[in-house]
């Protein structure tokens, strides 16, 4: 006689239930599509690192790029929420969203995580 077992063992339970709503699953979602080039990538962690709002024309030579593919850059990274863009005078500066920042890490802290 076989036996089913109605308790799954430890390697095979279920998922948990997500704990991101289906909107911050969008909006979370949007924000690492927004990091989807190496150059935002590095605009975002030159930011994290900048004790304060840092000038657009402060990344062309750090990055190698022309102005016109910085602002690009910066425009899509300001329209997805990681980027503050202050204007003062001709110039832009930017500051990094502590918020969209934490919920970047939220999605991939794994402490408390019960895998091993």
């Amino acid at each position: 006689m076989t036996e089913t077992l109605t308790t799954p063992i430890a390697c095979c339970r279920p998922l948990a239930a997500p704990s991101l709503t289906e909107d911050e699953i969008e909006s979370t979602a949007a924000l690492f599509k927004a990091l989807s080039d190496p150059a935002r990538v590095k605009i975002v962690n030159m930011l994290a690192h900048a004790s304060a709002a840092v000038c657009a024309c402060e990344f062309e030579p750090t990055l190698g790029l022309s102005q016109p593919t910085v602002s690009h850059h910066l425009k899509k990274l300001t329209e997805a929420g990681l980027l503050e863009r202050e204007q003062r005078g001709k110039w832009a500066y930017f500051t990094i969203k502590r918020d969209a920042v934490d919920k970047l890490a939220a999605v991939a802290d794994l402490k408390g995580a019960c895998c091993s």
